[in-house]
């Protein structure tokens, strides 16, 4: 996970809320990004399912990623 992302969860509080992850890499999927998370944030929702894609798919991964909003029940 960036740096930049330790800051920001050690910035904001979010207790109670809930936090979807999502991400582009270059080979490395969510590595222990999505625990990492739960680690920061104890008191908040981590949802476990996350949407990851690769660098090199990202322009053809428009549909995919409006099911995955559609499954987590954000509908277009």
């Amino acid at each position: 996970m960036p740096m930049i992302l330790y800051t920001f969860f050690d910035t904001y509080d979010f207790s109670g809320k809930t936090i979807i992850p999502f991400n582009t890499h270059g080979g490395s999927g969510f590595s222990n990004t999505i625990n990492s998370i739960k680690e920061l944030e104890p008191a908040a929702n981590v949802n476990d399912n996350g949407y990851t894609v690769s660098r090199n798919n990202v322009n053809e991964s428009e549909s995919e990623i409006i099911a995955w909003l559609g499954d987590l029940g954000y509908n277009k």
